[in-house]
């Protein structure tokens, strides 16, 4: 019997299942946040803040638009430190996929996936196993991202 924890994940994958409310997604970015640091990526530097931005809208989206009662949202995160990547998928139960809006300037909403395609490298949609889908973005991990 092993006299150490056994770890299921590699030090450089974060996963993690919140509630599909607004706590759950506040939840979700401020872990994000916190990954960020520890992988070297501390609160101010570019890096940090636009996966913690992306990872943000896309638990917003599954909390406002991909709630089906009763059911989580998972935030799944990891480094390509080969590629320079930050890998972040957000994976709910509703099956409408999202669709990147064109907001008038004078709108309070309908802007987060707009911010998505700007700071990610790219980002979509595919099925996932069981109902719903998984919003997967890649954002740079260098210093210049």
């Amino acid at each position: 019997m092993p006299t150490t924890p056994v770890s299921i994940l590699p030090a450089d994958v974060f996963a993690q299942q919140f509630s599909a409310t607004r706590r759950g997604a506040r939840l979700a970015r401020l872990l994000a946040g916190h990954q960020m640091a520890v992988w070297g990526h501390p609160h101010g530097t570019c890096v940090h803040d636009a996966v913690t931005l992306v990872v943000a809208e896309l638990s917003a989206n599954a909390v406002l638009h991909g709630l089906v009662p009763g059911r989580d949202f998972g935030l799944a995160m990891w480094r390509e430190d080969d590629r320079g990547l930050i890998w972040i998928e957000v994976s709910d139960t509703h099956p409408a996929r999202p669709v990147r809006l064109t907001p008038a300037p004078d709108e309070d909403h309908g802007r987060g996936l707009v911010l998505v395609d700007t700071l990610a490298v790219r980002w979509g949609v595919r099925a996932r196993v069981g109902p719903g889908k998984t919003v997967w973005a890649e954002c740079r991990a260098d210093a210049g991202a």
